[in-house]
């Protein structure tokens, strides 16, 4: 990466979208593309309880292989994980397809919710994601103008995801269960991805003004 900017001492250097792509589509595929495939593909073989039990092994199994191979697992996929158990549950405790498929609409309001909550005790969520992607040194972590940036983009993912939750609940009352997983899958990748870019280009942006890293 070539620097076109001088930084102030110990300054850092985010990565690139592109980096951040590379990193981010293997998990967008493992973590949502094939779970929805399996779902679908059980679903219509042998009904919805084998579904849920199928997509349920394969995060847990992902996850497994991640601790097994002593490597990080993204708070994105533990969050992913433990709702997925809640809505395995109960889809299996009640057999509805509506109820399990109900639950990513509920939780995508959830996390809405807890970035808004994080922002309002001064502890936003959008510094603990930023660890799934780069390592931010302990300089940069405490100063002040990250903490209000990363406030910022907090609030910014609450918005989405509110707006994202309507959406989602929307083709849930609107569209078969093959539409809607495929449409739910796809809009939840490209919300993240979005989001995600976005943060990285206010974050650089905001870090670069205040010389906290040098401009890429």
């Amino acid at each position: 990466m070539t620097s076109v900017a001088t930084a102030a001492p110990g300054a850092v250097a985010l990565p690139s979208l592109a980096q951040l792509g590379r990193r981010g589509l293997p998990q967008a595929i493992e973590g949502a593309v094939i779970p929805a495939a399996l779902f679908l593909i059980a679903n219509n073989l042998a009904g919805i309880s084998v579904a849920i039990v199928v997509g349920f092994l394969w995060t847990g199994t992902a996850i497994a292989r991640r601790v097994v191979r002593s490597r990080r697992v993204p708070s994105m996929v533990i969050v992913g994980a433990l709702t997925l158990l809640v809505r395995s549950a109960v889809g299996l405790s009640t057999g509805s397809t509506l109820l399990y498929l109900s639950q990513p609409v509920i939780a995508a309001g959830v996390i809405a919710a807890a970035f808004l909550v994080s922002v309002t005790i001064g502890q936003p969520l959008a510094q603990r994601f930023a660890a799934d992607f780069c390592t931010l040194p302990s300089h940069v972590l405490s100063h002040a103008r990250t903490r209000e940036c990363f406030s910022r983009v907090s609030l910014m993912w609450a918005g989405v995801g509110f707006a994202n939750a309507l959406l989602m609940f929307w083709l849930l009352m609107s569209q078969g269960t093959t539409t809607f997983v495929v449409a739910q899958t796809a809009l939840s990748i490209g919300v993240t991805v979005a989001c995600v870019a976005a943060s990285l280009v206010w974050f650089r942006s905001s870090m670069t003004r205040h010389g906290l890293m040098v401009a890429a």
